[in-house]
């Protein structure tokens, strides 16, 4: 793209097949290249862009160093078709190691005239043929083409003289489709959404004293992201600069909401002497002399075009969820504090004043959310902290005196210098494509915002959050499942490890699994047969009695040996990928870690989970197996569901068991401290959990229309 802007193109087409990995195509209708320069077209170090040895001190231009043609050609199939102006026909040429090849064996390698409009063609075929080990490394076409579009919607928002189009093979709609004759703001708005286009403003300034100018445009204060959006040119080349997104950052900082971002677009010009372009091997990172003064110039500028446009802010007030019907509110639902000040009645004989008269809110859109005021659960009769009888003091103290699981068992961690282990299995990467397919982009965005109210129901595994202006019922335990199973998938042979000191024996582990599992089996069978022969006489301990089979096909014997000789068969796997370590001899030293501050109640649930990695995981082929295996782990590690607890007449407590009782601190603990907080940050709401997870039980807005109507 750079060569052909260089080249003076008005047009460039981009075709992209499975990534680019298949298939990557730019045609341009630039000047073309001359027939004689076609033999050196791929050398190393050879460029049209230098005519004098003086020019090294003031490069102008995109490419120089003769590097991206001549690497290409030594890793994928590289075809030029190219014609200049004053050529009767196009030339086709087909390269191999930086040297002319022949299309065909047998051929002769000279380029061939063919049919063509003036321009060139640059066709990459195959990418990394040759070097399959890095073909691998790749993530999925999809992710390949998204930083694909990414790049050329950066250059299609500089080059504003340029068209641009951009699509996969075989698909007639394209994903980039900009004429030439676009103005900049209808680039962003195409390319990044009307909701950005609506709020930006322009900006332009320069000092001769640092020798740069600098223009662009930048959202408003009525306009931000979870991520700063930054498009960043220095003389017309794509860079980054960490430098540079940090302050303009930190001065969007007293303007946006707490973790609020803007979207900037910023081009600087500084004069070539003063910029050095060699300091990064992709020439994405540049330095340039009087780096700070620059940027300091820069924010200022644009912290006073922030300033003087301050009068008014909007903010989004309500999601739509259940349903997934539509997204935050339109743009003409939304009020600003001078629209609502300018619907105000005036009183006689005064003059109304947007700026000044003092506007009330509308109480149907304010919402609680500060997380230090009282929980759901101090509402419950008969709860246990402070915050069940006092006022405000009482509910602070009881929060302070909650800040950990308290007398509950505290596991003591160790911090290893172990360097992470990059996953480049296709597999692992395709379970995760899977999930960000399946994400549900609402839930996502009202889970990273909530607020945690209480936990409702800990047999059902309910607990309330608040998204906005509506209250949500959640399954933390479903939620949970969904959670840990992508720290599986994130965290893939980088896990953590809870050791056993002494080690543990795994077949006496699966043999009190196996016997448990028969004894309810055989439960099942006599009250199915008390329920078939109603006037047979079963007593109790005939039914909890261990009746063998009359003609059993698999003891508890053979069942127990079976999956020990399949997990200590797979514990080199085992160790490697999920931090399992089994000795030859059934010794179970370790299992993996996956959330820190939470521990699964070992002794009730890991006999089971190691008697259900037999039948449950699909061991023979790799990615079934890595799934399986991870959905059973985070099966193991989900809060379980606990009984409720013990009431008189729903006044007093009576007694119930120390271990249900130091169990349930712990769970309602980790529930609200540790699972929560990591769901904002870590948590792909998918699809599944939509379905049968969430349930919107209040909504402000509607609470309202009811007491109106009362």
């Amino acid at each position: 793209m750079e060569n052909a802007v260089d080249a003076g193109s008005t047009s460039l087409e981009i075709l992209v097949k499975e990534g680019g990995l298949k298939l990557l195509q730019i045609t341009d209708n630039g000047c073309g290249i001359a027939k004689e320069d076609l033999p050196i077209l791929c050398e190393r170090f050879t460029t049209s862009k230098l005519q004098k040895f003086e020019d090294l001190g003031t490069i102008a231009t995109y490419g120089f160093r003769g590097e991206a043609l001549a690497s290409i050609s030594h890793i994928a199939h590289l075809t030029v078709t190219t014609k200049t102006k004053d050529s009767n026909c196009a030339w086709r040429a087909h390269y191999e190691s930086g040297k002319l090849a022949p299309a065909k064996p047998g051929q002769t390698p000279d380029p061939k005239p063919v049919a063509g409009r003036q321009g060139t063609q640059i066709t990459v075929e195959d990418l990394f043929y040759n070097v399959p080990t890095r073909r691998r490394a790749f993530r999925s076409a999809s992710d390949e083409y998204n930083k694909i579009i990414d790049m050329v919607g950066r250059y299609a928002v500089h080059c504003n003289h340029v068209a641009f189009s951009c699509k996969k093979h075989g698909e007639s709609s394209t994903s980039i489709a900009i004429q030439s004759i676009a103005s900049v703001v209808d680039r962003i708005r195409h390319i990044y959404g009307g909701s950005v286009a609506n709020e930006l403003l322009e900006f332009s300034t320069a000092d001769d004293r640092w020798g740069f100018k600098a223009q662009g445009w930048a959202t408003n204060a009525n306009y931000n992201i979870k991520k700063t959006t930054f498009l960043l040119f220095i003389n017309h080349r794509c860079v980054e600069s960490s430098n540079i997104r940090k302050a303009i950052e930190h001065t969007y900082a007293a303007f946006l909401p707490k973790n609020g971002h803007p979207f900037v677009y910023l081009s600087l010009e500084i004069d070539p002497q003063r910029v050095d372009v060699n300091v990064h091997p992709t020439k994405r990172e540049v330095n340039f002399l009087n780096e700070d003064e620059i940027i300091q110039a820069v924010c200022e500028h644009i912290r006073s075009k922030l300033a003087a446009v301050d009068t008014s802010r909007t903010f989004m007030t309500q999601t739509l969820l259940p349903g997934g019907g539509g997204g935050w509110a339109s743009p003409s639902s939304q009020q600003t504090l001078t629209d609502i000040a300018a619907a105000t009645p005036a009183k006689p004989g005064t003059h109304s004043n947007p700026r000044r008269t003092p506007a009330r809110p509308y109480e149907n859109n304010l919402v609680r959310t500060d997380t230090n005021l009282r929980k759901i659960t101090s509402m419950f009769p008969g709860a246990s902290t402070p915050a069940a009888t006092g006022g405000e003091g009482s509910s602070r103290s009881a929060v302070t005196e909650n800040n950990g699981p308290g007398d509950v068992y505290q596991p003591e961690y160790e911090i290893t210098d172990r360097a992470p282990v990059p996953c480049r299995l296709i597999s692992v990467r395709e379970l995760r494509a899977a999930v960000r397919e399946d994400a549900h982009n609402e839930l996502t965005e009202v889970i990273a915002n909530h607020t945690f109210v209480g936990i409702v129901d800990e047999r059902r595994r309910l607990a309330a959050i608040q998204g906005g202006v509506k209250l949500f019922l959640i399954d933390y335990g479903r939620a949970c499942y969904e959670y840990l199973y992508q720290i599986g998938l994130t965290d893939f042979a980088n896990f953590g490890t809870i050791k056993f000191s002494p080690p543990l024996d795994l077949r006496e582990l699966l043999r009190m699994a196996a016997e448990t599992e028969i004894k309810a089996e055989q439960k099942q069978k006599n009250r199915t047969t008390r329920k078939a022969k109603p006037n047979a006489v079963i007593r109790e301990e005939d039914e909890d009695s261990e009746m063998p089979d009359s003609n059993p096909s698999f003891s508890a014997t053979d069942l127990v040996e079976l999956v020990a000789n399949q997990l200590i068969e797979r514990r080199e796997m085992l160790l490697e990928y999920f931090s399992m370590e089994i000795s030859p001899a059934g010794e179970l030293h370790s299992i993996p870690l996956l959330v820190k501050g939470y521990m699964p109640p070992i002794l009730t649930k890991l006999p089971h989970f190691l008697l259900r990695l037999g039948p449950n995981v699909a061991w023979d082929e790799e990615k079934p197996c890595f799934e399986t295996f991870l959905r059973e782990l985070a099966s193991f590690y989900t809060p379980e569901q606990l009984p409720p607890e013990k009431r008189n007449d729903g006044e007093e407590h009576m007694e119930e068991e120390e271990a249900i009782k130091t169990r349930r601190k712990h769970v309602r603990w980790a529930v609200e401290h540790v699972f929560f907080p990591a769901f904002k940050a870590r948590l792909v709401a998918t699809g599944t959990l939509m379905k049968g997870g969430v349930l919107e039980i209040a909504n402000l807005k509607g609470l309202y229309r009811v007491f109106e109507r009362c």
